[in-house]
């Protein structure tokens, strides 16, 4: 099943691309854009490709930064220091839906550019990021369902298959019995993670793609500076939860591989598909904005859901830290933390 989400990821990003192509290909444009001391296509070029590997770099680190702490003990997923570091994770990625693509959808679809019937007179981003909500819901408890049924005798981690062929065979069978309950439950969850860690890469993947995009067809050097500055700590933190997510799931080494590929590999993406595009494309047509403004929305109620359901309300309401008043300050204290650097980098991009 896990293969099967992967070639979905991997045909969703594909149509997403080409999609956005046909979007970029529009020639219809509202207004002209400003001339002004910063708009300068030769020394934007440069900044682009500066972009593309800057961002690159730091989203390769952010996602693997979490698949190396096994060998450190103190930051192992069983350790309070892993928590709160993943609910650091959770908060920046809350502040990605809240403060940058709901806001951008907004803009977008509220444009002037854009006619007044229907577009000013419903608010399609909430609609939008409502559906996507439910419509992550769905997929989430679907996907849990049949994996869990398809995968039941098949996830256990290596350790856990190894202590329980040892019981098997000192043929204690009421031993036996009792483990088996307790590796039913830890499969459960681990079904669980790798349910997570799949929609939550779906969604950061149509974030990465839009805003790639964004500042690849951008030819003002005065922002793309900041945005690539901006970017890279975005990419590097959200990657850092998004990480977090893949380590719990426990794949083998292929799966980590190929998630974190497409992780690092999307926003890059964006950017050249952008370049290559920019003579014909223009920010303010309404086939864009329309476009990239109900991508937006989408995807911020893809990360807002999983941010708060998924992430955070999952490990507060888990035993680890119902078990600990202390490791819950501190957690809470940690996604205040990610959500309020978020919200603060929203000044920039």
């Amino acid at each position: 099943m896990a293969s099967k989400l992967l070639k979905i990821i991997s045909i969703f990003f594909l149509l997403i691309s080409m999609f956005t192509v046909q979007v970029l290909s529009v020639v219809e444009e509202c207004g002209e854009e400003e001339e002004n001391g910063c708009v300068d296509k030769k020394k934007a070029l440069p900044l682009k490709i500066i972009a593309i590997v800057s961002i690159l770099v730091t989203s390769m680190i952010g996602v693997s930064l979490p698949l190396v702490t096994r060998s450190i003990p103190v930051l192992s997923p069983e350790g309070n220091l892993f928590v709160i570091v993943k609910c650091f994770a959770g908060g920046i990625i809350l502040g990605t839906g809240f403060m940058h693509v709901l806001p951008d959808s907004f803009d977008m679809l509220s444009s002037s550019c854009l006619k007044e019937n229907p577009w000013h007179k419903f608010p399609f981003t909430g609609f939008v990021a409502m559906l996507s909500a439910i419509i992550t819901l769905m997929i989430d408890s679907m996907a849990t369902s049949i994996y869990t049924r398809k995968n039941k005798n098949e996830v256990l981690p290596e350790s856990q298959g190894d202590q329980e062929m040892a019981v098997v065979h000192t043929g204690h069978s009421h031993g036996h019995h009792h483990y088996g309950s307790k590796l039913d439950v830890e499969g459960s969850q681990l079904l669980r993670y790798r349910v997570i860690a799949m929609v939550l890469e779906l969604g950061i993947i149509v974030h990465s793609v839009v805003i790639g995009l964004s500042l690849g067809a951008s030819n003002n050097t005065c922002t793309i500076k900041g945005l690539v500055a901006a970017l890279c700590f975005h990419q590097m933190f959200e990657g850092m939860g998004l990480g977090g997510c893949i380590l719990q799931a426990e794949y083998k080494f292929m799966k980590k591989a190929i998630m974190a590929f497409f992780f690092s590999v999307t926003t890059p993406s964006g950017i050249a598909i952008g370049m290559a595009l920019s003579t014909t494309y223009r920010e303010n047509s309404p086939h864009a904005l329309i476009t990239v403004g109900l991508l937006n929305a989408s995807s911020a109620g893809l990360l807002v859901y999983m941010a708060l359901v998924d992430l955070l309300a999952a490990d507060f309401m888990g035993k680890k830290l119902q078990g600990s008043i202390k490791l819950q300050i501190k957690s809470y204290m940690a996604v205040l933390l990610g959500a309020g650097g978020m919200s603060l980098m929203a000044k920039w991009a």
